[in-house]
């Protein structure tokens, strides 16, 4: 059964998170969630309020975490997921985050970004001369590493898919289960 990887941590938006978490599952795929320790993950919930310059946040679930980063074994896995929130903005500056993400990279594997999960190959120089979306306000930080943004719900660049954020789920859901999907089992491509 393929397996994929949600690198995350505290402050993860938590549709960003748990939609591509039984997405995947119910795709037939096996998950692992990966944070810097085997606690617990604190989700947050991001709601757009006509009366704030910026969204609001409260508390969400707690989502267990199956394998700290530095225990990843990257070749257990066929696909990384990296959701929005504020984890990104943190996670990117851990040695194992970077060894993980370049890994898949590097290898083609697919990987899905959702919002700010951009932000973390970004950081490593990983969206040079790629097509991503992302969070509207982070638009520039992704043209100055090099990425060509694009404004749409499911944006597909090789081995890797992307969006907005949580409002864009059925047209991101159904991209990233169509690259996953072909990616182990070519002859459906």
């Amino acid at each position: 059964m393929p397996r994929a990887l949600i690198l995350t941590g505290d402050a993860a938006e938590e549709l960003d998170t748990m939609y591509p978490y039984y997405r995947v599952q119910e795709g037939g795929w096996d998950v692992d969630v990966s944070s810097r320790t085997r606690r617990d993950v604190q989700l947050v919930i991001h709601e757009f309020d006509p009366n704030s310059d910026a969204y609001v946040e409260k508390n969400g679930r707690k989502l267990p975490v199956d394998v700290p980063w530095a225990e990843v074994d990257v070749e257990r896995y066929d696909a990384l997921i990296i959701p929005g929130g504020r984890a990104p903005e943190w996670i990117r500056v851990d040695p194992d985050v970077r060894r993980i993400t370049e890994h898949f990279f590097a290898r083609n594997l697919p990987i899905a970004l959702v919002c700010h999960g951009a932000q973390v190959p970004a950081v490593y120089g990983l969206l040079k001369g790629r097509k991503t979306a992302c969070f509207p306000p982070i638009t520039g930080d992704m043209e100055n590493a090099g990425a060509t943004v694009i404004d749409a719900p499911d944006v597909v660049d090789g081995n890797l898919v992307s969006c907005r954020g949580w409002p864009d789920m059925p047209q991101f859901g159904r991209a990233m289960m169509e690259l996953f999907s072909k990616s182990v089992n070519p002859a459906s491509a």
